[in-house]
């Protein structure tokens, strides 16, 4: 049973494990102004906004894809859609500029881009601040139009303060009661524990069960594969999964344990102050939408070789936390991937934090995704470099790729070649070389067993010429590295 809100209005629902929020609003509740485009995620149409209470009680909205988003985690959640936000003749702001500006034209991706805009008024309310570029392009990012050319609806968000602040009064109600989650029934088929020790028992009862978090990618297997899934652990509601916490490792290194439910958008300030790399990485790992459901610990777990995340935390040296019925262990991440969608976990066992180091003294991180979009597409390759120079002299190189091998993999062959040598073009020509023995990559969709071993060498040769730029500063590396850019 999922007890939530809709647009102001108390909801109770039954639906099975795999049922969108999507199918939800459309097929049992009637409710058809959000639109299904994609079914991947990928095109906005069907973007609505979720209402969680924050830390003072009020309500934070964030935009969803509604057609990969569980319906059973609106559980205690106030869901907002396009249907809801005009009072009688009284247009929501962002309805209200889509209009005066002619931002919609055959109407069929408004309801989302109405929805994307509607959050980013309502996070303007409650935190004013400059709407620049960026931050409107990472708004609208994962809505796609195919008739106005996105200069009105540009528009329309830069104007929308301009027009009367008609906004439904129950968007400030209080926070919606959740449903009553103690002591689920032995054979209820969606579980959604709140702290490790209930995630545990869910965990030993269920040892098959899938796990969900943000549902990005578990989801398309319903979308795309017409798949049932039998009973679902939802972890997004589990305290300890949840925290982001300092923490000193045995060696000495500095850092913090990520819980494997922190999303991506509430990650990006962290990365932002510490790996300006891993922060940029994320805009093009997917929009707006799938930031703010996706997770680090789902990327991990989902073991794909071709996952953004896994390699720039094996070039940083993560490690992970599992937690089961037995209890908890930790191993480096370097050991947790075993072969194509093969990991370490044991039957029971998920992953409960993962360890992100503080950058050591005189780090650098790059990293660099190839893929046939620029944002919100999966990689061909995509490499994740870290070093230190000292006196001239290459330390502590960490070379990962993902795209190249059936798992994410460190190129082992190719920083031997560089350790301890001086960033010269005899080194890197000699780790472009290793690059042979550390990968045979296969040929794809996404790309051919030729172009990813060109590709890889190509991204080593851009590492020797950022260094050589930062280490020279003269003007023909200058402009090659402008270039790489």
């Amino acid at each position: 049973m999922i007890d939530f809100m809709l647009n102001g209005q108390p909801r109770r629902c039954e639906a099975t494990p795999e049922t969108s929020v999507l199918e939800l609003l459309r097929e049992t509740l009637g409710v058809t102004g959000t639109k299904e485009g994609c079914a991947s995620g990928d095109c906005g149409a069907c973007t609505v906004a979720i209402g969680e209470p924050g830390p003072d009680g009020e309500l934070r909205y964030h935009s969803a894809n509604a057609c990969i988003t569980p319906a059973h985690q609106l559980n205690g959640r106030h869901l907002v859609t396009v249907d809801g936000l005009a009072e009688g003749e009284a247009l929501h702001p962002a309805q209200a500029a889509m209009v005066a500006c002619h931002g919609s034209q055959c109407g069929f991706c408004t309801p989302g881009i109405v929805m994307s805009l509607f959050t980013l008024h309502e996070q303007q309310r409650q935190a004013p601040a400059p709407l620049t570029p960026q931050r409107l392009e990472a708004a609208l990012g994962g809505n796609l139009c195919r008739c106005t050319g996105y200069r009105p609806i540009r528009d329309a968000a830069m104007t929308m303060s301009a027009h009367p602040d008609h906004r439904p009064l129950w968007l400030d109600a209080a926070a919606p009661k959740q449903g009553e989650q103690a002591d689920p029934p032995a054979d209820a088929t969606f579980l959604q524990p709140t702290s490790l020790a209930e995630l545990n028992e869910c965990l030993k009862r269920h040892p098959r069960a899938r796990l969900v978090a943000g549902g990005t990618d578990l989801w398309l297997e319903t979308t795309q594969r017409l798949a049932r899934f039998e009973r679902i652990i939802d972890v997004t509601r589990v305290a300890e999964l949840n925290a982001v916490d300092e923490a000193t490792l045995k060696d000495g290194r500095h850092g913090w344990w990520v819980g494997a439910a922190v999303t991506y958008s509430r990650l990006e300030p962290l990365l932002e102050e510490h790996y300006d790399a891993f922060a940029h990485l994320l805009h093009r790992l997917g929009s707006q939408q799938v930031r703010n459901r996706g997770t680090l610990g789902g990327n991990i777990a989902n073991a794909s070789p071709i996952g953004d995340t896994p390699p720039v935390l094996l070039s940083l040296g993560s490690r992970l936390r599992l937690v089961g019925p037995e209890g908890e262990r930790e191993l480096p991440l370097d050991e947790f991937f075993l072969d194509y969608k093969r990991t370490a976990l044991r039957e029971g066992e998920a992953i409960r934090a993962i360890f992100l180091p503080r950058p050591a003294a005189g780090q650098t991180l790059k990293v660099w995704k190839l893929s046939k979009r620029r944002e919100d597409d999966i990689s061909a390759v995509l490499g994740a470099f870290t070093w230190r120079m000292e006196d001239g002299i290459l330390r502590d190189v960490r070379l990962a790729f993902g795209g190249m091998a059936a798992t994410p993999k460190r190129a082992a062959r190719a920083e031997a070649a560089l350790e301890g040598h001086a960033p010269d073009a005899s080194a890197f020509l000699a780790a472009r070389e290793a690059l042979a023995e550390d990968f045979q990559p296969m040929s794809d969709v996404r790309g051919s067993a030729d172009y990813r071993r060109l590709s890889a060498a190509n991204l080593l040769e851009r590492l020797r010429l950022v260094i050589a730029q930062a280490e020279t500063d003269s003007p023909r590396e200058v402009m090659l590295h402008a270039y790489a850019h």
